[in-house]
């Protein structure tokens, strides 16, 4: 298959696969997803789904939040890892959101990637979730499954999400990102990876990904 067939069998199969996308974060409004996603830097999306309850319990705006301090935050959201500089980013911009957004999430790159903690990967998904706004967050499934699919090179994120954007439909990123993502964790996962399974990477995968595979499974 050339580029364009590839693109193509992955739009098709991931369609199939999952016509109806859940939301990987548990959210009620742009605020409580950007929490969210802020705090699953480097954690898993079923443990933030644990813990975010237990803070939007007691704080779920920016108003609120506030009202807590950077240890009660940090107390909350220990078990999510990384908790010194996520409660510091948390009460951080909730502080910013209340100074300069009369308290609402802003619907701009810009403005959302000027919040402490908030990285273009996160504004990116508060984009796409939150206000349907055509954006390509890559997380590490995508940038696997785009090198594993020949897709994109590997070099850095920076170069997956633009080859990305340019391959695919910007009508379908929203969610096409999230497709990625739930096939990645189903079916080609960095570790335990089983190619059988794996129907897309079978049929239009690297060659070295591939080889690499076969000698894995050999030795």
């Amino acid at each position: 298959m050339n580029k364009t067939e590839r693109v193509h069998f992955v739009i098709k199969t991931l369609n199939e696969l999952y016509p109806e996308i859940p939301i990987p974060l548990d959210h009620k409004d742009p605020y409580t997803l950007l929490i969210a996603v802020l705090m699953s830097a480097q954690s898993t999306d079923v443990r933030v789904n644990q813990i975010t309850p237990l803070l939007f319990e007691k704080a779920d705006n920016p108003y609120d939040m506030v009202k807590l301090t950077v240890n009660d935050i940090r107390e909350i959201i220990k078990p999510v890892g990384l908790s010194p500089m996520k409660s510091k980013g948390i009460h951080g911009l909730s502080k910013i959101l209340i100074e300069k957004h009369q308290g609402e999430v802003p619907q701009s790159f810009e403005a959302l990637e000027e919040l402490p903690a908030v990285g273009h990967k996160t504004a990116s998904v508060v984009m796409s979730q939150a206000f349907g706004i055509p954006a390509f967050p890559v997380d590490t499934h995508i940038h696997r499954l785009m090198y594993r699919w020949n897709l994109s090179n590997g070099k850095n994120v920076v170069q997956t999400e633009k080859d990305a954007k340019r391959l695919f439909p910007k009508e379908l990123w929203n969610d096409l990102h999230l497709q990625i993502i739930w096939y990645g964790r189903e079916y080609s996962p960095a570790r335990g990876w089983n190619l059988d399974k794996d129907i897309i990477t079978k049929t239009i995968g690297r060659q070295s990904v591939l080889k690499d595979y076969q000698k894995t499974k050999k030795s």
